[in-house]
């Protein structure tokens, strides 16, 4: 048996996202898709005590509408790395473990440079997974042959990668043809992000879907407690 789940980078996400990584065998990054504008593709939300708040990696979108994630470039004239540091800086250096997880990931801002969003957002994954001890192989979509279809580039993906299983998300519920992996014989699973435990949190109200900075910034190693799918 092989899980195999197939979603999009995504800029810092949220724990949910790293929940279904830790709960398959081979996270494939769907990059060849679209790149879709005021999406989670580059940017995520923080908590600030003046509510959340955006932080958007600036990407080179005009004349581009067809461009696919992984050729989406970002803006070199834009000091956003910094900034964006600087703005993590100020709103969590009060939170328990900021020092200690500041150590890796201040250099991912700091200390690299990054001309392609898909790159970027690979980065930054591989170091939280690396400091959650998440262990999934992550591979690109380009790695393997795309068919057509919706439905049947995802079943083919999975039967290309030994997968016996595919683990999607919930909401695409809405357009995943189920008959379609009956018929590889592959098993369809559907993620549940239900029922995640609040931890303590700075600024206000509890919120679950900022992203997951905020989770490691706040708990550091404990935050594995905070997770369904991540071995504390």
């Amino acid at each position: 048996m092989k899980s195999v789940a197939i979603v999009q980078s995504n800029y810092i996400p949220w724990k949910g996202y790293f929940d279904l990584i830790a709960s398959v065998d081979e996270f494939i990054l769907y990059d060849d898709m679209q790149y879709t504008r005021r999406d989670w593709r580059n940017r995520n939300q923080i908590k600030t005590p003046q509510g959340v708040q955006w932080l958007t990696v600036p990407v080179q979108v005009k004349g581009r509408y067809d461009q696919k994630i992984r050729d989406t470039e970002i803006d070199g004239d834009a000091d956003w790395a910094r900034t964006h540091w600087r703005t993590l800086e100020q709103n969590y250096r009060r939170a328990a473990h900021f020092d200690e997880v500041a150590a890796w990931v201040a250099p991912l801002y700091c200390d690299n440079q990054y001309q392609l969003l898909s790159q970027l957002n690979r980065a930054f994954i591989e170091a939280i997974c690396a400091y959650l001890g998440i262990r999934t192989k992550i591979s690109n979509s380009w790695d393997y042959v795309l068919v057509d279809g919706k439905t049947e580039r995802l079943a083919d993906l999975c039967a290309q990668a030994g997968g016996t299983e595919y683990v999607s998300g919930p909401s695409a519920r809405d357009y995943v043809d189920e008959s379609v992996f009956e018929a590889r014989n592959i098993q369809l699973s559907w993620f549940d992000y239900a029922g995640y435990a609040e931890y303590t949190q700075l600024w206000g109200d509890f919120i679950h879907g900022v992203t997951i900075l905020d989770l490691l910034f706040n708990c550091g190693a404990e935050a594995r407690r905070y997770m369904k799918h991540v071995q504390p």
